[in-house]
């Protein structure tokens, strides 16, 4: 197995075309094609449909897609590794975190670090932090940094700092005025939630769920600036991340309502994948992280 015959193989998944492909990565119609037949012979399957117009791949070839995938990716980490070893002045680190870290954490981070390796690129992606592992495992990503341990065998994180979930309101609210807040004091109110599927979200419906307390989700939104926006325009209260809202607690533009029997604590983490050969850059800006 040669890993032309990958290229080869994922440019026609690509393009749907042997002549395509063979344009994009520059070699004959005729050499594409005996690349892919080796290949086929080779694990004993085809992977394309070739009586449609448009190829396509078969169910052995999507199978056999991924791992081509991976094979390419390892090629290119480990060129890019070696590339770095002169001193960090070329190469790349590719970091993947939700939404709460990529906006409040990870910018201190990505200025700390390109003030020590300014010739390394930072390319930084919102995910969410359900994907983020899997994103991880197939090594599209150098790091990744989310609000949870997913105690995968094939994952290794790190504690960076602690952070907790909080019931923010405006100056002034009902709520500010009690000397005690109990869960059951809630059940009137209008939340304002976020609409992506995270372990912080699905705590509080728990917790709501398990006192049967009504838990009222007025509006649902797509990031945080957004439900901030929300408690200020007073279309109701919003549990939130305090790493979200330290601004504008201290600028006393919120409040914190300490809510007696709910608790949530979380550790902001950085995952690697564990046991492999990192880049030197990632490896760097793991550092950084941890010093913030």
């Amino acid at each position: 197995m040669e890993l032309a015959q990958l290229e080869a193989m994922l440019a026609i998944a690509r393009t749907h075309s042997f002549a395509e492909a063979a344009q994009e990565i520059g070699r004959t119609q005729p050499a594409v094609s005996i690349a892919i037949k080796k290949l086929e012979e080779e694990i004993g399957a085809a992977l394309f449909d070739r009586v449609r117009r448009d190829i396509r791949l078969t169910a052995a070839g999507e199978i056999f897609y991924d791992y081509a995938v991976k094979i390419l990716n390892l090629r290119t980490q480990a060129k890019e590794s070696i590339d770095e070893l002169r001193k960090l002045q070329t190469g790349k680190v590719k970091i993947g975190a939700n939404e709460s870290t990529s906006l409040y954490l990870l910018p201190e981070a990505i200025l700390s670090f390109r003030s020590k390796f300014p010739s390394v690129r930072v390319e930084a992606f919102r995910s969410s932090s359900v994907e983020l592992p899997y994103e991880i495992k197939e090594r599209n990503l150098d790091l990744g940094i989310l609000s949870y341990d997913p105690e995968d065998p094939d994952i290794e994180s790190f504690p960076l700092r602690e952070d907790e979930l909080i019931l923010i309101v405006l100056p002034g609210h009902r709520l500010t005025k009690k000397r005690k807040v109990m869960l059951s004091d809630l059940g009137t109110e209008i939340f304002i939630a976020h609409n992506v599927h995270s372990p912080s979200r699905q705590h509080v419906i728990d917790v709501f769920q398990k006192k049967r307390i009504p838990l009222n989700i007025g509006i649902e939104l797509s990031n945080i600036e957004t439900i901030k926006d929300f408690v200020r325009r007073k279309m109701g209260i919003a549990f939130i991340p305090r790493l979200c809202v330290e601004k504008e607690l201290s600028n006393g533009e919120f409040r914190v309502v300490e809510v007696q029997d709910f608790h949530h604590k979380r550790t902001i983490r950085a995952i690697l994948l564990k046991d492999s050969n990192h880049s030197h850059a990632a490896l760097q800006f793991l550092q950084v992280l941890r010093k913030i």
